[in-house]
Formats: C-alpha cells, sequence, structure tokens
C-alpha cells in the first residue's frame, strides 16, 4: 500500500482499537506447501494477528496485496500494551512479512526468485543518487509527496534481496501525527529465499532523525539473518 493510503488508514483505525488480549513474542512456524518456515518478529515486537482482532487483521490487510498471504504482522510491545488497554496505538514502527498464493505450493529455483525480485520491485526506479549517509530528507524534500524514493540496496546475493526505500509524508491535522514539521517514513524490503520459498519481509518507521535510518538499516539485517538461523535448523 502507498504510504499516505496507509496513514489514512491508521488514523481511522486508532480511534477505534480496543481489545482486553495478551501476547507473547516468541518464535512459530507456518506451513507453506511441502515447507514448515520458522518466523519470529525483532525483540521489542509482537504479531498483532494473534490477537484475533479483526481491526488488526483488517490493518495488516491492507498493507499488501490480495494476492500475498500474511504470514506476520508485528507492532510494538509498547503499542501492543496500549491496544490491550483500550488506547489507540502509535504506530511508529511496524513490519509484515508476506508470500505469494501463487507461489506457495511451488519449490521456488533461483531463477524463479530473480523473477519473483524482478516483479516485486519494478517500478521502484534506481537508487536516488547524492543521498547523504545520515539525511536522506535532503533528496526526499525533492520528491512529491507519497512518491516512494529507493534510497539505498542493503543486500543483494542468490536468495536475498533488501532495498532501502523513503517517501515524503503529507501533513495531517490532528490525528495520530502531528503536523508541526515535514514528516517522511522509512521502509525496507526484503526478499528471501527459505527453504524454497520466497518470503517479502516490510518494516516501517517513522524518519525523525538519523537514530531511525540506523535503526531501520541495522533491524532489517539482523532480522533476516536471525530468520536464516532458524529455517536452518
Amino acid at each position: 500500500m502507498p504510504p499516505v493510503r496507509l496513514l489514512a488508514v491508521l488514523a481511522a483505525l486508532g480511534s477505534t482499537l480496543g481489545a482486553s488480549f495478551c501476547v507473547l513474542a516468541a518464535p512459530f512456524a507456518v506451513q507453506l506447501g511441502d515447507a514448515r518456515i520458522g518466523l519470529d518478529s525483532p525483540p521489542g515486537f509482537a504479531d498483532a494477528q494473534s490477537t484475533g482482532s479483526p481491526r488488526m487483521i483488517e490493518l495488516a490487510e491492507s498493507l499488501t496485496s490480495a494476492s500475498n498471504r500474511i504470514l506476520l504482522f508485528a507492532i510494538s510491545d509498547g503499542d501492543l500494551r496500549r491496544f490491550t488497554v483500550g488506547e489507540s496505538p502509535e504506530f511508529r514502527r511496524y513490519m509484515i512479512v508476506v508470500t505469494p498464493k501463487g507461489l506457495e505450493y511451488q519449490r521456488i529455483t533461483p531463477a524463479v526468485f530473480d523473477t519473483y525480485v524482478d516483479d516485486t520491485l519494478k517500478g521502484l526506479g534506481p537508487v536516488a543518487p547524492g543521498i547523504p549517509a545520515d539525511d536522506p530528507s535532503k533528496v526526499l524534500d525533492k520528491r512529491e509527496v507519497g512518491q516512494p524514493t529507493p534510497l539505498a540496496e542493503l543486500k543483494r546475493d542468490a536468495s536475498e534481496v533488501s532495498l532501502l526505500v523513503g517517501t515524503r509524508l503529507p501533513p495531517v491535522e490532528g490525528g495520530l501525527f502531528k503536523a508541526d514539521k515535514q514528516r517522511y517514513m522509512l521502509s525496507s524490503t526484503t526478499l528471501i529465499l527459505l527453504r524454497g520459498k520466497p518470503l517479502n519481509l516490510q518494516m516501517f518507521t517513522l524518519y525523525e532523525s538519523p537514530a531511525d535510518l540506523e535503526w531501520i538499516r541495522t533491524t532489517t539485517g539482523r532480522w533476516a539473518e536471525e530468520l536464516r538461523r532458524l529455517n536452518n535448523r
């Protein structure tokens, strides 16, 4: 989902979420065809789908195409606590893991994975030139509001491709987000082949300082490494 539309969904859902659930973060497994894939969220996050809340499921579905199967939708522990007591989550950081339904029962070869990568990332274009190492806002300010802009290729090998993307956000009056300064969103898309199955890991954070850039770079890499470790046992 484009970041501008996503913000509208978050703002609408934020005022209506409420529940009395408690979810503990822990690794779990999903069956994809003949493969059993181990999944886990990064430290400080938990799978919100485990609450069984229709609102959380609706939000997760808004983040991806109907042609994908959602395997995990994780929000921060703080947002989960707010949700369990009926308060509005902030949704400052969150993440999702999906897999294409059309490939769920196939054993994916490197060639098929390459095609999946090309199809998933097409339309984004090349990485923007001249991006300051610690301040992508200087490039994003030159882009149209809502236009995703590739900022850096974080990794590329035969079984994993990871891309960092930035988007300039529109001002929002009231609601969950303040409009007192220009706002940006950073996201990472990591396409990874695990046990012959293609997974799309997406991570989102609002960008307010270089610390947010460092967080998404570091957490994206560590998350992919942890999933590889889980599935190499």
